[in-house]
């Protein structure tokens, strides 16, 4: 049976449509980085899912319960409570976002020449620990090397490999961390399996465990629909499990809480809660607020339960499987299988002309732009390419993809075959495309403000 989407729409927001030519425009003022570009130049916004869903009517209805008081808001209560009854950790600290989250953690953990392996580290991630002087460590499972073949948790992180860094480097391991699902390894899952080892091994050697929980929901449903043993459980019974084997968590509330803005820090670590709390004073907000508003912890605390709607899962992951399916049958190659909130095309065997160091996802990426208004990001050597800085010379990132990120509850199966059309245009005309330079860039996180120019 036809797989629908499980709601209403109920309010609309207008596209503004633009031309090749007015596109062109844009792209120049912009520095050709498609964060730079203005959000109405758009027509169909993949750049992320982060904050740029649509939020249900329930979650409006409880926005306008907020209650606004600096300390002791009756909102962070309800926002606690359904975290610890999901979660299950005893200290929850909001923030309003989850850098922050990432970056509090990082501060009261980690300390320079420390190693914190992860099975792939995101941006804001590597950057937060990096800051702080220590090494991100990716060691991603060996079936995720493999863009082309379809295994069912390409996310899963290589055990054997975090035995070997423990045994090696036991001293200098504050945490190890598990993101679910796997963001920077093309949004594939996390078995669990294979968290319950992590757990274990971690665990064994005395060493906290934490899990990016950014898209919890999301890794439930694939544990339900690939796992053994899990085909009839419930998503919430599936992510208590995942949160029971670790010692904490950090989230982006703006993926599956479903909300705009927000992000959550959980330890069950006593001492180590009162520190980050004082460091949440310090830059964030009040523990009751942490720099959201009432109605911001009352829209997460409604968003958590209905990411863990399984209707609303079997169809987040069908349309995106669906946007998959049909760029792969133009000839894009992308990612195999389909995550769940992103389609992920290697731009790199797609474009084989154009050489690394001229950014081939990147190229992409401005193509989309140029062609349709449809606008991505690039996962590749712009955004985890790793530039020595005595020497200038840059390692390239392992693989040059370009994400496609699908807003939750947003758009509507014609718009994703609107992207489709865009994909099969540029098939036609991909051998023109060249790549590009960066002219400037910052330290870290380049790819937010760096500026680029076409390679004649």
């Amino acid at each position: 049976m036809r797989i629908i989407e499980p709601f209403r729409i109920k309010v609309v927001e207008p596209i503004h449509f633009t031309t090749p030519a007015e596109r062109e425009v844009v792209l120049r003022r912009a520095g050709y980085n498609l964060f730079k570009v203005p959000s109405t130049s758009v027509i169909i916004d993949l750049l992320t899912d982060s904050g740029t869903g649509a939020m249900s009517a329930e979650q409006w209805a409880a926005i306008m319960r907020g209650d606004e008081a600096y300390a002791g808001s009756p909102s962070f209560d309800r926002f606690e409570a359904a975290v610890q009854d999901i979660f299950g950790f005893k200290h929850v600290i909001p923030t309003h976002q989850g850098r922050a989250a990432e970056r509090i953690l990082a501060a009261t953990l980690v300390k320079p020449g420390d190693l914190v392996p992860n099975n792939a580290h995101f941006d804001t991630t590597r950057a937060n620990i990096e800051a702080a002087g220590a090494t991100a460590l990716d060691i991603p499972c060996a079936e995720s090397a493999d863009l082309f073949t379809p295994a069912d948790f390409k996310g899963n992180m290589d055990l054997d490999a975090l035995r070997e860094t423990i045994a090696e480097q036991r001293d200098r391991i504050p945490f190890v961390m598990m993101t679910v699902t796997n963001n920077g390894g093309g949004g594939q899952p996390v078995s669990m399996a294979n968290l319950k080892e992590a757990s274990e091994i971690t665990r064994a050697a005395g060493i906290p465990f934490y899990i990016d929980a950014c898209r919890f929901a999301e890794n439930a449903y694939f544990v339900r629909a690939r796992e053994k043993g899990y085909e009839n459980r419930a998503l919430i019974d599936i992510a208590r499990e995942m949160f029971a084997l670790a010692d904490g968590c950090t989230m982006s509330a703006k993926k599956d809480g479903m909300v705009n803005i927000g992000g959550i820090l959980c330890t069950n670590d006593d001492l180590l809660a009162k520190q980050e709390a004082e460091l949440l004073i310090l830059t964030e907000g009040f523990p009751t607020y942490g720099g959201l508003a009432g109605r911001d912890l009352e829209a997460i605390a409604v968003g958590l339960y209905e990411a863990l709607d399984l209707d609303y899962q079997r169809y987040r992951f069908s349309s995106t499987e669906y946007l998959g399916k049909q760029i792969a049958a133009c000839g894009v190659p992308i990612l195999q299988p389909p995550g769940g909130h992103a389609i992920y095309v290697d731009a790199g065997s797609m474009l084989p002309h154009i050489p690394r160091d001229q950014y081939p996802g990147q190229a992409l990426v401005i193509a989309l732009f140029r062609t349709g208004g449809v606008r991505t990001v690039e996962i590749g050597s712009v955004m985890f390419g790793a530039v020595n800085p005595d020497t200038g010379v840059e390692t390239p990132a392992r693989f040059e993809l370009v994400r496609l990120a699908i807003p939750r509850r947003t758009y509507t199966k014609s718009q994703i075959d609107y992207v489709v059309d865009v994909f099969g245009e540029l098939q036609s005309e991909k051998e023109a495309l060249r790549g590009v330079r960066i002219v400037d860039q910052p330290q870290r996180l380049r790819h937010f403000s760096a500026q680029f120019e076409p390679v004649n």
